[in-house]
């Protein structure tokens, strides 16, 4: 196993990496909204902060060395499903023609009152 760092997105709120290279597949901690410069959140409403989300995660994946392109799985966060139709809108202009597998759930609450998170699994 190997620990992905890119210091163009958010440094892990915890105990945790950002993500882990293993066996050929890359591992994604959930990301959160964090703007890497000043740890704040980039906007207040889910396309926001899907969008700085999806910054975040190009930068581990070219990091790592991979691409948007190699996701397999992902898994997002809402912290309400009111928001699903917005949200789903910005997925699908970062991933266009791409659609890895997704779940997407509500939760009762995210770390630091996000309104999304994700994380996922991309090939090397």
């Amino acid at each position: 196993m190997q620990v992905v760092f890119s210091d163009q997105a958010p440094a892990a709120v915890g105990p945790f990496s950002q993500a882990i290279k293993s066996n050929g597949m890359l591992y994604l901690s959930g990301q959160l909204p964090l703007d890497p410069a000043t740890m704040k959140f980039a906007a207040d409403d889910v396309t926001g902060q899907a969008q700085q989300i999806f910054r975040n995660i190009s930068a581990v994946l070219a990091e790592a060395g991979s691409e948007k392109n190699r996701v397999v799985k992902t898994t997002v966060f809402l912290s309400d499903m009111n928001n699903f139709a917005e949200f789903n809108t910005a997925y699908a202009e970062f991933f266009g023609e791409h659609k890895p597998a997704r779940s997407c759930v509500e939760v009762a609450r995210l770390p630091l009152d996000a309104l999304v998170e994700i994380e996922l699994i991309a090939e090397l």
